[in-house]
């Protein structure tokens, strides 16, 4: 039976390989594994498997079929003995991963951590069935490993009864995206990445090199895309705008908020802003176009115009189900508002006294109308006092003729105040 023999990487590279006759063949440089298995669904384990060396032999590299090599460890050190020399075919070498040049020290998404992190060293097991890479290693001992210096520093921290870290991540776990040069995925099942909170994925993503950070996002459907974009640093918005095809990105500003996409295109060069809107739906384009018309200054830059209105003859059953048929967003019910049959504002509505009210009773019985609303060309500065003194998580905006444009939300107004502190103080400008 052969034996199981548990190494790593880092034993691999630079070690010797040998003949039958113990004659030293040349010196390992890489390990070349199959990057993906025919047949595997996504709920398959997949661990790639050994299918050629790259060796220095007599000054020359030589990819060596690693059907005639076995693995052997021989006092802690790894060995490799080849029975037949006999070249890789060039075509599998084509196909295959090399885990040094491509997984060594790489950026890698750790699906269960929700970060990025780097691949130290990389596990490894040899059965009778063949050599596998089972896992990678992220922690502090996989570098010290590396170094040559592991056993050392261990036995010297076990005399304070303290452990170096060790941690790895199951291959299955791992995608890898830093593959400037190599356009293969770790793990069969992307769509795990694709299921993490939108936060998580803006923060994986901002880490990314450029080239990765474009790749992940072109493989997300529109609407992930868009809720991912609108949780991006406004720098990292900019840069992964302007890497997307006019196309793309047209697609995936039409399922944000107009808001948030005038706040974007703000940041862009006027003629690729002019490029997007002309690519974007007519009417998403408008009302991005109305918001951009806006000074910084005034409350309209701030304003969103997804919002929701109701006569106010309206009954509460009648309303409840309109809510029902639209699935708003949470910060789109934080009021309610009630105009006449000209969108005049009249009053709001709190979701409270919505809820509690009976069926049959009309908007009108258990509206507010004492009336608190900006105008869309007062000054943003007058928001935050409002805020503060009514304790409003919103604000109906109105034109000159009182007829309801938009909401301000509280998020935009702590945002935009965040915003101007970081500007007073130096910060980092991006645009």
């Amino acid at each position: 039976m052969t034996p199981q023999i548990t190494f790593y990487l880092s034993q691999v590279i630079g070690s010797r390989i040998y003949d039958t006759n113990d004659t030293c063949l040349g010196k390992v440089i890489d390990v070349y594994v199959n990057a993906h298995q025919e047949g595997l669904t996504t709920k398959d384990i997949f661990r790639p498997n050994f299918v050629g060396l790259k060796v220095k032999m007599d000054g020359k590299i030589r990819f060596l079929n690693y059907e005639y090599i076995q693995v052997a460890s021989i006092a802690k050190k790894i060995k490799f003995r080849c029975f037949q020399v006999q070249d890789l075919p060039e075509s599998l070498v084509d196909r295959s991963l090399p885990l040094a040049k491509n997984i060594l020290d790489r950026q890698i998404v750790d699906i269960n951590g929700r970060k990025l992190v780097r691949v130290n060293d990389i596990r490894l097991v040899s059965i009778a069935t063949g050599t596998f890479a089972i896992a990678v290693d992220i922690g502090t001992k996989g570098l010290l490993r590396r170094l040559g210096v592991s056993n050392v520093i261990s036995r010297f921290l076990r005399m304070f009864n303290i452990s170096i870290e060790t941690k790895f991540i199951l291959w299955d776990d791992v995608h890898a995206f830093d593959t400037t040069n190599f356009n293969i995925k770790l793990s069969l099942d992307s769509s795990r990445l694709h299921k993490l909170h939108p936060s998580d994925l803006a923060d994986i993503i901002e880490e990314m090199g450029a080239q990765s950070r474009t790749k992940i996002f072109e493989s997300l459907d529109e609407e992930k895309a868009a809720d991912v974009l609108e949780e991006m640093e406004p720098y990292a918005q900019a840069q992964l705008i302007e890497s997307l095809s006019i196309g793309k990105a047209a697609d995936v500003l039409e399922k944000m908020p107009a808001d948030e996409v005038a706040d974007l295109l703000d940041s862009l060069e006027d003629e690729r802003a002019e490029l997007l809107l002309n690519e974007m739906e007519k009417e998403s384009s408008e009302e991005v176009r109305e918001l951009l018309e806006y000074e910084d200054n005034e409350v309209g830059s701030l304003m969103t115009t997804d919002y929701l209105w109701f006569l106010e003859t309206m009954t509460v059953d009648e309303t409840l189900s309109e809510l029902r048929k639209q699935q708003p967003e949470a910060d789109m019910i934080y009021s309610l508002f009630i105009t006449d049959k000209d969108e005049k504002l009249i009053a709001t509505v709190s979701l409270r006294d919505l809820v509690i009210s009976l069926p049959t009773m009309t908007l009108k019985e258990i509206m507010n109308a004492e009336l608190i609303s900006v105008q869309d060309e007062d000054k943003v500065d007058r928001l935050a006092a409002i805020i503060l003194k009514y304790d409003l998580l919103a604000i109906p905006v109105t034109d000159a003729q009182n007829t309801l444009v938009g909401m301000v939300v509280i998020d935009d107004i702590v945002e935009d105040l965040m915003s101007k502190r970081k500007t007073k103080k130096g910060g980092r400008s991006w645009r």
